[in-house]
This record gives structure tokens, C-alpha cells and sequence, in this order.
């Protein structure tokens, strides 16, 4: 590669062709050279307008040059032999310092991590089945005779509708959400004295949502010696309950 002392422009041309150990390459000749200046005879090539300091820095350094036109170089041929377009990084420090990387196959990997992404037809149908199951399920739950409307349940704890949903939106109460027959709230949530236990808030924090406060609440669990949630706060086991909703809602965060 040879340098002028002009830094204003840049042009690269072609070289001679040579033989080693029986193969033919390309030497290629990068010249940098002013905008009023021209190339040696006989040379092919085209002018790149530079600002002044990168054409400086540019010619101070062979070796950055070099670096950036082999990485170029690899890249248009690995994308000729693979048929799509590929790429490579150059990374440049303040000092002017450059590291060009490999030659990525950017497009090639998106594509395969997308492929692999894509969902499959027979989990996408046994989802989609999964679903249904859930949500004929929770309407199955919800048409239950411990479940009232926010009507009833407010009349049963002597307030008003709004009281009850303000009180549910905290998680001081516990309602489910029903699609087609609005909010629903299980009777057996009263304690002896016929309030809402008051752990209900707590256990809303631990686990998150209402079905996951509902599921705790009637399913039996080996930490509460198979009492279900419910069982265990009837029973005054208060702590224990809330230790095993603060394990159950661990495990799924």
C-alpha cells in the first residue's frame, strides 16, 4: 500500500496478478490521494471524499487500512459462495485502534433462531385445546352455587356493590373473573363471623392473581399436612398458610 502526502481522498485500484503454491490471487493497491490528484497509469479504481481528519488518521495507519478491506473483502465472497447477504463488525477505539471481527452469517442465524421460534402445529392445537379446557373449567367453577354475584355478596356482608368491588381491587376480597357473567365471589371466603378473612390480602401479594389465590385456597398442600388454603385458615394454622403462599409464589417468579 502507498501513501501520499495528500489525505484528502482516497482510491483504491487494482494490482498485478501472482502465483503462490499453484494458485492464482489478486494483489490489490490502495492509493490515497488528493481530490485534484489522479491515479498512476494504468490504474483502475474510484475516489472516496473523506473529511480531513478521518483521511489523516486513515493514511497514518497501513495496518487499520488493511484490516478494514480484508474484512470487506471476506465478506463480499462468503456472501457470492452462501447466496445471502452476511456481515462483519469493526470496532474503532478513540486512539483510532481497529478490530474488524469474523465474518458473521447475521442473516442465516436470524433466520435459524426464527425457524426454531416458530411454534410448532401440534403444540399450537394443544395449546389452543388447553385453553378451552381452562376456560369451559372456570366457567364450570364460576356457575357453582358458592359463587354470588357482587350483588349478593354485598348483601351478605351487609355493604353495597361498590364497597365490595373497591374491596376486591385491593385483594381484601377474593373475585373471580367471569367473562360472561362478571365478577364471582366464593361464600366459603367468610370466617367464622361471616368477614372475609382478613389474610386474603396477603395472600393476593404473595401470589398475584385472584385464580391463583382461588387455587391455593382449595387445593390440598404437603406443606399444610393436606389441608387445603381454606382448611388451614379455618383451622387457625394462619402462619403456616402464608409460608406456604410465599413458597408457591416463589417458585413461580
Amino acid at each position: 500500500m502507498t501513501a501520499s502526502k495528500s489525505t484528502t481522498g482516497v482510491r483504491s485500484g487494482a494490482g498485478r496478478r501472482a502465483r503462490t503454491a499453484g494458485k492464482t490471487t489478486l494483489t490489490m493497491t490502495t492509493f490515497f490521494v488528493g481530490p485534484d490528484q489522479t491515479l498512476p497509469k494504468g490504474s483502475a479504481g474510484f475516489k472516496v471524499e473523506l473529511p480531513g481528519t478521518a483521511s489523516q488518521l486513515l493514511t497514518r495507519s497501513r495496518r487499520h487500512m488493511k484490516a478494514l478491506l480484508q474484512g470487506y473483502g471476506d465478506a463480499i465472497v462468503k456472501s457470492r459462495a452462501a447466496g445471502r447477504p452476511v456481515s462483519f463488525r469493526v470496532e474503532v477505539d478513540p486512539e483510532g485502534e481497529t478490530v474488524v471481527t469474523a465474518v458473521e452469517e447475521a442473516i442465516a442465524a436470524r433466520e435459524t433462531v426464527q425457524a426454531a421460534a416458530a411454534p410448532d402445529a401440534e403444540l399450537t392445537a394443544a395449546l389452543a385445546a388447553a385453553r378451552e379446557r381452562g376456560r369451559l373449567r372456570a366457567a364450570e367453577i364460576l356457575g357453582g352455587d358458592d359463587m354470588l354475584s357482587a350483588k349478593d355478596f354485598a348483601k351478605m356482608l351487609g355493604t353495597t356493590r361498590v364497597t365490595v368491588n373497591a374491596k376486591r381491587q385491593s385483594g381484601q376480597i377474593l373475585g373471580l373473573d367471569g367473562a360472561k357473567r362478571g365478577f364471582r365471589f366464593p361464600v366459603w371466603q367468610l370466617d367464622a363471623e361471616g368477614r372475609p378473612y382478613c389474610e386474603l390480602a396477603a395472600l393476593h401479594e404473595r401470589l398475584g392473581a385472584p385464580w391463583a389465590v382461588y387455587r391455593f385456597l382449595v387445593q390440598p398442600h404437603g406443606e399444610l399436612d393436606g389441608l387445603t388454603g381454606c382448611e388451614a385458615l379455618e383451622r387457625g394454622k394462619v402462619q403456616a398458610a402464608l409460608e406456604a403462599a410465599e413458597s408457591i409464589g416463589r417458585d413461580f417468579r
